[in-house]
């Protein structure tokens, strides 16, 4: 079956255009780079995995209750038209959900892997370039993931959010090497990495927790390459140059914001569009997924060097200034240490079923 047949509303088109400006740059010194960044590209060769085989596919999934999402978590619930929903219209909620959170995850990664790829062509230094490029495989093995979720375990898809749509427009647009760093490592990133954990901690099925764990994972390194990239380049920006980027990251914040309230999916359930805004606007989710958001991105745009006047003002009327002190180190070393205790206890478990396996045969070997 064509995935084309499995959205919920075809596209337009069968893909998406955009032109590419700016110049492929080559580099001709081969020896020096910075070891941080260098010790990166290390790790990130070491890392790589295969999601055929990392990802237990055997895994059950119900699609009609993918993630056990709580009750209080759907936008409908409460209202007049949850009394009136049956069971059956319950799970098929729960299932458009799922589709349109995992359907943003695999077009933002899809996006990502573009980004990255942009990133080898125009970033001129070449241990810039060397990380970018096991990047660009990282984000190839996401989109994978999230595709074959979505495609053999819900079986529909959602078509790419107008929001994120216009941020990916104008990172990939802007021929400045630096605004596809920008746009993808410090926001894009940001948001996938807050949306990730957010359903990773609250889940209590095994497919979908692997599936974020592990990706998570890749991302804690791909921000901490955003952030000593452009924490060296923006120090020798001038201050117009570096409004021009604080401006871009004020608008892509406030994108981002509004981006995952799901109004797409209520919007199926027959609930006219500024009902459905209102309805998604007061939920637990969204709450707490914006507080978890900002967490993230805060710390690393005022890491990175931009953090003047207005930019700041505009985090205060957000009511995200605080988050500006959050310890992102310490959240990018927890994403890691989650996915080797999730391998850890895995295989723990597969080797215990071996033994056990083992013994069962030798005592009926025995009894024979």
């Amino acid at each position: 079956m064509s995935t084309r047949d499995l959205y919920t509303t075809a596209p337009e088109a069968p893909g998406w255009q955009v032109p590419a400006t700016g110049a492929a740059r080559f580099s001709w010194e081969y020896d020096d780079g910075r070891e941080r960044l260098l010790a990166l590209y290390r790790k990130g060769k070491d890392k790589q995995w295969d999601g055929a085989t990392r990802i237990d596919w055997d895994l059950e999934v119900d699609p009609y209750d993918p993630l056990g999402t709580p009750d209080e978590f759907l936008a409908l619930h409460g209202t007049r038209h949850w009394a009136k929903m049956t069971e059956a219209d319950k799970g098929d909620l729960r299932r458009h959900y799922t589709s349109w959170q995992f359907s943003q995850f695999l077009h933002g990664e899809q996006g990502a892997m573009i980004c990255a790829a942009r990133i080898v062509e125009s970033v001129p230094d070449l241990d810039a370039k060397f990380y970018s490029a096991t990047q660009t495989m990282d984000e190839a093995r996401h989109a994978e993931i999230y595709g074959r979720f979505l495609q053999e375990k819900i079986g529909m898809l959602y078509p790419i959010n107008d929001d994120l749509r216009g941020l990916l427009d104008d990172t990939l647009r802007d021929s400045r090497w630096d605004m596809p760093y920008l746009g993808m490592q410090v926001l894009i990133e940001g948001l996938a990495l807050a949306a990730f954990g957010m359903i990773r901690d609250t889940t209590d099925k095994p497919l979908p927790k692997q599936i974020l764990t592990y990706v998570m994972q890749d991302e804690a390194r791909h921000v901490a390459f955003g952030r000593m990239a452009l924490r060296d380049y923006y120090k020798q920006l001038t201050d117009a140059e570096r409004r021009e980027r604080e401006e871009f990251v004020i608008e892509g914040c406030h994108l981002m914001r509004d981006r995952l309230r799901g109004v797409e999916v209520l919007e199926n359930f027959g609930i006219p569009k500024k009902e459905a805004g209102e309805l998604s606007e007061r939920t637990e989710f969204l709450r707490l997924f914006r507080k978890l958001l900002f967490s993230r991105i805060v710390p690393c745009v005022k890491d990175i060097g931009l953090w003047g006047e207005r930019l700041q003002k505009a985090y205060v009327d957000m009511g995200v200034f605080d988050l500006g002190d959050s310890n992102l180190d310490l959240l990018m070393t927890q994403d890691e240490e989650i996915a080797d205790r999730l391998d850890a206890e895995r295989f723990a478990a597969e080797e215990q079923a071996r033994v056990t396996e083992v013994a069962e045969a030798i005592a009926e070997g025995e009894r024979e």
